[in-house]
Protein backbone atom coordinates (compact mmCIF):
# COMPACT_ATOMS: atom_id res chain seq x y z
CA UNK A 1 0.00 0.00 0.00
CA UNK A 2 1.13 3.14 -0.86
CA UNK A 3 1.55 5.02 2.73
CA UNK A 4 2.62 8.01 1.29
CA UNK A 5 -0.12 9.52 1.15
CA UNK A 6 -1.29 9.31 4.17
CA UNK A 7 1.82 10.00 6.09
CA UNK A 8 1.61 13.79 3.89
CA UNK A 9 -1.73 14.31 4.55
CA UNK A 10 -0.40 17.61 5.24
CA UNK A 11 0.05 18.45 1.57
CA UNK A 12 -3.22 17.98 1.06
CA UNK A 13 -4.60 20.02 4.03
CA UNK A 14 -2.19 23.07 2.17
CA UNK A 15 -3.49 22.20 -1.08
CA UNK A 16 -6.69 22.79 0.15
CA UNK A 17 -6.22 25.79 2.26
CA UNK A 18 -4.34 27.23 -0.65
CA UNK A 19 -7.95 26.41 -2.49
CA UNK A 20 -9.64 28.12 -0.61
CA UNK A 21 -8.12 30.85 -0.36
CA UNK A 22 -8.00 31.82 -4.20
CA UNK A 23 -11.12 30.79 -4.66
CA UNK A 24 -12.76 33.37 -1.65
CA UNK A 25 -10.15 36.12 -3.87
CA UNK A 26 -11.61 35.27 -6.56
CA UNK A 27 -15.34 36.44 -4.91
CA UNK A 28 -14.23 39.44 -3.30
CA UNK A 29 -12.15 40.93 -5.98
CA UNK A 30 -14.57 39.42 -9.05
CA UNK A 31 -13.84 42.31 -11.67
CA UNK A 32 -9.48 41.75 -11.68
CA UNK A 33 -8.26 41.92 -14.63
CA UNK A 34 -6.87 39.46 -16.86
CA UNK A 35 -3.02 40.08 -15.71
CA UNK A 36 -3.91 39.54 -12.21
CA UNK A 37 -6.24 36.40 -13.14
CA UNK A 38 -2.66 35.25 -15.29
CA UNK A 39 -1.02 36.17 -11.89
CA UNK A 40 -3.33 34.59 -9.76
CA UNK A 41 -3.31 31.30 -11.64
CA UNK A 42 0.10 30.85 -11.91
CA UNK A 43 1.04 31.53 -8.56
CA UNK A 44 -1.56 28.81 -7.52
CA UNK A 45 -0.52 25.83 -10.95
CA UNK A 46 2.56 26.79 -9.45
CA UNK A 47 2.31 25.90 -5.62
CA UNK A 48 0.06 22.96 -6.53
CA UNK A 49 3.02 21.88 -8.81
CA UNK A 50 5.64 22.36 -6.12
CA UNK A 51 3.17 20.57 -3.25
CA UNK A 52 3.22 17.24 -5.73
CA UNK A 53 6.75 17.32 -6.25
CA UNK A 54 7.41 17.36 -2.67
CA UNK A 55 5.63 14.76 -2.42
CA UNK A 56 6.87 12.41 -5.27
CA UNK A 57 10.06 12.98 -3.86
CA UNK A 58 8.97 11.90 -0.56
CA UNK A 59 7.19 8.69 -2.49
CA UNK A 60 10.27 8.27 -4.45
CA UNK A 61 12.86 7.94 -1.44
CA UNK A 62 10.05 5.33 0.41
CA UNK A 63 10.00 3.14 -2.76
CA UNK A 64 6.28 4.28 -2.89
CA UNK A 65 4.53 4.81 -6.27
CA UNK A 66 5.02 8.18 -7.10
CA UNK A 67 4.03 8.51 -10.93
CA UNK A 68 1.15 10.45 -10.79
CA UNK A 69 1.89 13.28 -8.47
CA UNK A 70 4.96 14.06 -10.58
CA UNK A 71 2.86 14.01 -13.52
CA UNK A 72 0.39 16.25 -11.33
CA UNK A 73 3.52 18.46 -10.33
CA UNK A 74 5.24 19.14 -13.83
CA UNK A 75 1.88 19.65 -15.55
CA UNK A 76 1.25 22.43 -12.75
CA UNK A 77 4.57 24.05 -12.51
CA UNK A 78 4.67 23.79 -16.25
CA UNK A 79 0.63 25.41 -16.51
CA UNK A 80 2.72 27.99 -14.09
CA UNK A 81 5.80 29.07 -15.94
CA UNK A 82 3.58 29.31 -19.49
CA UNK A 83 1.69 32.09 -17.57
CA UNK A 84 4.72 33.89 -16.47
CA UNK A 85 7.03 34.01 -19.66
CA UNK A 86 3.59 35.11 -21.82
CA UNK A 87 2.07 37.84 -18.96
CA UNK A 88 0.37 39.46 -22.28
CA UNK A 89 -1.24 36.25 -22.92
CA UNK A 90 -4.58 36.74 -24.56
CA UNK A 91 -7.92 35.45 -23.09
CA UNK A 92 -8.55 33.13 -25.21
CA UNK A 93 -5.11 30.95 -24.62
CA UNK A 94 -5.51 31.76 -21.18
CA UNK A 95 -8.79 29.92 -20.96
CA UNK A 96 -6.79 26.80 -23.13
CA UNK A 97 -4.30 26.61 -20.76
CA UNK A 98 -6.14 26.94 -17.74
CA UNK A 99 -8.83 24.43 -18.96
CA UNK A 100 -5.84 21.71 -20.52
CA UNK A 101 -4.38 22.07 -16.68
CA UNK A 102 -7.89 21.11 -14.83
CA UNK A 103 -8.58 18.33 -17.20
CA UNK A 104 -4.97 16.93 -16.71
CA UNK A 105 -5.24 17.07 -13.11
CA UNK A 106 -8.07 15.58 -13.08
CA UNK A 107 -7.65 12.68 -14.83
CA UNK A 108 -4.54 12.19 -12.65
CA UNK A 109 -6.68 12.43 -9.32
CA UNK A 110 -8.81 9.91 -10.71
CA UNK A 111 -6.53 8.15 -11.31
CA UNK A 112 -4.85 8.20 -7.63
CA UNK A 113 -8.51 7.55 -6.28
CA UNK A 114 -8.54 4.15 -7.88
CA UNK A 115 -5.23 3.28 -7.28
CA UNK A 116 -5.52 3.67 -3.58
CA UNK A 117 -9.64 2.94 -2.92
CA UNK A 118 -8.94 -0.82 -1.68
CA UNK A 119 -6.39 0.74 1.49
CA UNK A 120 -8.01 4.37 2.07
CA UNK A 121 -12.21 4.80 2.92
CA UNK A 122 -12.78 8.62 1.50
CA UNK A 123 -10.94 8.18 -1.96
CA UNK A 124 -14.03 9.28 -3.30
CA UNK A 125 -13.21 12.63 -2.03
CA UNK A 126 -9.81 12.33 -4.32
CA UNK A 127 -12.36 11.29 -6.97
CA UNK A 128 -14.54 13.57 -6.69
CA UNK A 129 -11.37 16.43 -6.69
CA UNK A 130 -10.90 14.44 -10.02
CA UNK A 131 -13.53 15.01 -11.46
CA UNK A 132 -14.55 18.63 -10.32
CA UNK A 133 -11.30 19.53 -12.10
CA UNK A 134 -12.59 17.89 -15.32
CA UNK A 135 -16.09 19.55 -15.19
CA UNK A 136 -13.93 22.95 -14.59
CA UNK A 137 -11.59 22.36 -17.51
CA UNK A 138 -14.71 21.43 -20.01
CA UNK A 139 -16.70 23.88 -18.88
CA UNK A 140 -14.37 27.31 -19.64
CA UNK A 141 -13.00 25.48 -23.04
CA UNK A 142 -16.43 25.64 -24.03
CA UNK A 143 -17.26 28.71 -23.08
CA UNK A 144 -13.87 30.04 -24.00
CA UNK A 145 -15.10 33.99 -24.42
CA UNK A 146 -17.43 34.22 -21.78
CA UNK A 147 -15.05 36.83 -20.73
CA UNK A 148 -12.30 37.65 -17.65
CA UNK A 149 -15.01 38.35 -14.99
CA UNK A 150 -16.98 34.65 -15.73
CA UNK A 151 -14.14 33.09 -16.35
CA UNK A 152 -12.58 34.67 -12.47
CA UNK A 153 -15.96 33.39 -10.64
CA UNK A 154 -15.36 30.18 -12.71
CA UNK A 155 -11.98 29.45 -11.40
CA UNK A 156 -12.98 30.63 -7.87
CA UNK A 157 -15.76 28.69 -7.44
CA UNK A 158 -13.82 25.41 -8.59
CA UNK A 159 -10.75 26.46 -6.78
CA UNK A 160 -12.37 27.22 -3.51
CA UNK A 161 -14.93 23.81 -4.08
CA UNK A 162 -11.56 21.97 -4.60
CA UNK A 163 -9.91 23.51 -1.81
CA UNK A 164 -13.10 21.97 0.80
CA UNK A 165 -12.74 18.50 -0.90
CA UNK A 166 -8.70 18.43 -0.56
CA UNK A 167 -8.98 19.88 2.93
CA UNK A 168 -11.48 17.24 3.66
CA UNK A 169 -9.09 14.35 2.25
CA UNK A 170 -6.73 15.41 4.04
CA UNK A 171 -7.68 15.22 7.39
CA UNK A 172 -9.07 11.97 6.72
CA UNK A 173 -5.91 10.61 5.76
CA UNK A 174 -4.43 12.15 9.17
CA UNK A 175 -6.81 10.38 11.35
CA UNK A 176 -6.55 7.08 9.06
CA UNK A 177 -2.28 7.58 9.15
CA UNK A 178 -2.77 7.07 12.97
CA UNK A 179 -3.12 3.71 12.60
CA UNK A 180 -0.54 3.03 10.68
CA UNK A 181 2.60 0.95 11.76
CA UNK A 182 5.99 3.53 12.94
CA UNK A 183 8.51 2.41 10.74
CA UNK A 184 10.94 4.25 12.62
CA UNK A 185 11.01 2.65 15.62
CA UNK A 186 11.15 -0.95 14.56
CA UNK A 187 14.91 -1.45 15.36
CA UNK A 188 16.88 -2.54 12.28
CA UNK A 189 18.49 -5.83 12.68
CA UNK A 190 22.40 -6.01 11.76
CA UNK A 191 23.33 -8.98 10.33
Amino acid sequence: MDFILARNWWSLVIRGIVGIAVGIVSFLWPGITLSALVLLFGVYALIDGIVNLTGAARAAEAHERWGVLLLEGIIGILAAVATVLWPTITALALVYIIGAWAILTGVAEIGAAIRIRRHVTGEWLLAIAGVLSILFGVLIVAVPLAGALVITLWFGAYAFLFGIVLLGLGFRLRHWRHGLPDFHAIPVQSH
